[in-house]
């Protein structure tokens, strides 16, 4: 009963964090929006494998460094948000053009790149493990071990909401093929982007 509570409560609190909108959620419904649900599949990947490496780094004990050090921080938060940046304006700026069958391999590892990019990129992830897992790990524990099943939730949940929005895409493909939409799901992602580089850029 010890344990079941902590997993309760942490289940339940990652679930509204989860559905919170931010970077992840903007980066797979684009991908899946715009290159079909592969690449949202793909940029879905990159992000959990992001999050899967933080945590682990968060369970022993990597990310306590970047907590305690001013300048590791400052340097991986200016990265991440010129990265943003970068991301938000190239999209901004893109002019969909026809599909191309031939490319459809190298638009998936894109996909996975940048979701798997954007994501360790961001200090603000690994902050977050190690100020939040703690509330919930319960005396008596291997710290390691319950760190890396709290992170395991935290995927499933991801995994779960990214598949729900990569299946809302599917029955509007057709529509979501045309270059005027694309055109138009690319300037709001680029646009949300931008917005969250730069509130990673003034991040303390």
């Amino acid at each position: 009963m010890n344990i079941l509570l902590p997993l309760l409560g942490f289940t339940a609190a990652a679930t509204m964090l989860t559905l919170t909108p931010g970077v992840d959620t903007a980066m797979v419904l684009r991908s899946a929006a715009t290159g079909g649900p592969k690449r949202g599949i793909a940029a879905a990947a990159g992000i959990c494998l992001g999050l899967l490496v933080w945590g682990f780094g968060a369970a022993s004990g990597l990310s306590l460094l970047l907590a305690a050090s001013r300048t590791g921080f400052m340097i991986l938060k200016f990265c991440g948000a010129a990265y943003l940046l970068w991301l938000g304006a190239n999209m901004w700026r893109h002019k969909p053009k026809a599909v191309v069958v031939e490319n459809e391999a190298a638009g998936t590892l894109a996909a996975f790149r940048r979701g798997f990019t954007s994501n360790m990129l961001n200090p603000k992830v690994g902050v977050f493990y190690i100020t939040f897992l703690p509330q919930f790990i319960p005396a008596h524990v291997s710290v390691p071990a319950f760190s890396m099943l709290l992170t395991s939730i935290n995927l499933g949940l991801d995994v779960i909401w990214f598949a729900a929005l990569i299946a809302l895409t599917v029955p509007l493909a057709r529509t979501l093929a045309r270059p005027a939409v694309k055109r138009a799901m690319d300037r709001v992602t680029g646009a949300t982007l931008i917005g969250f580089g730069l509130r990673l850029g003034l991040t303390r």
